[in-house]
């Protein structure tokens, strides 16, 4: 909780604690000041209007956008069932989406609430069905480990200061939800949350866990950012990696990792 008190007045103290959770897969601490239902139906309003505008173009039919959805919903059952197992499932009630979208972009996301989308952009990185899975996994570990729901609390409370006083319970759907709309630029171009380089490297790491439950071997996590570094030799920085890590430490950490995930390895 380090990064989220240094930048809230002590005031505030008690309300964070308040609000503390655990993430599911990590068990990293974080701020939780909204319940992740509300969060959840902004984002399935934030995804339909963005497959629907005239920018986004979804791609259906084809083999790519098959594969996209056949891996999406391998990766969702075997994530729920995780859950399930933990006691964690009524926590997670996703209404899981998965698309292609064609665009030369280099990116992938998913929302809150398990939608998701992949660029087209990105499939001759991918290259493989295990490759688009270490990308699914790693942007679905952001939703399951709730980056979002966090990143909006601490919105919340620098932006509504003494008004979080008294716990989660006395902000308003209303708050909550202009602060998404703010966050994610409902009504434009949508604009996704930029995670920090620690919730990156903590989504590689549930990721990597997460594409293991589905069958897909953590080793092939390595050979997929070994080519997205090849890829971006030389030439500028991908949206999907403004705010990574390095590729040597993203790699090295990826490969310490994978004998931890090799345990939830599910042929």
């Amino acid at each position: 909780m380090k990064k989220i008190t240094k930048y809230i007045p002590l005031a505030l103290l008690s309300a964070v604690l308040v609000g503390c959770a655990t993430s599911a897969i990590t068990g990293r601490k974080y701020l939780r000041l909204v319940d992740s239902e509300t969060i959840n139906q902004q984002a399935s309003v934030a995804y339909k209007e963005f497959l629907g505008s005239n920018s986004s173009k979804v791609v259906t039919g084809t083999a790519q956008a098959t594969m996209v959805k056949n891996v999406g919903n391998r990766i969702a059952t075997a994530t729920q069932q995780f859950l399930t197992e933990r006691g964690l499932a009524d926590k997670f009630n996703f209404n899981w989406e998965f698309n292609l979208v064609e665009s030369p972009d280099v990116n992938a996301w998913c929302m809150p609430g398990g939608k998701v989308a992949v660029y087209t952009g990105i499939l001759p990185i991918t290259a493989t069905e295990a490759g688009l899975a270490t990308v699914m996994g790693h942007e679905i570990a952001h939703a399951i480990e709730e980056h979002s729901v966090a990143q909006i609390s601490n919105q919340m409370a620098l932006q509504l200061g003494g008004a979080v006083l008294g716990g989660a319970a006395q902000i308003s759907n209303s708050k909550s939800v202009g602060i998404f709309n703010q966050v994610y630029g409902i009504g434009g171009n949508i604009g996704m949350l930029s995670f920090s380089r620690q919730d990156e490297l903590a989504a590689d790491r549930a990721g990597i866990i997460i594409m293991a439950l589905a069958g897909y071997n953590p080793n092939e996590a390595v050979q997929f950012w070994s080519r997205m570094a090849n890829a971006k030799s030389g030439q500028s920085q991908p949206e999907f990696l403004s705010t990574h890590p390095s590729d040597a430490r993203r790699i090295s950490q990826l490969e310490s990792l994978v004998p931890e995930a090799m345990k939830y390895y599910r042929k």
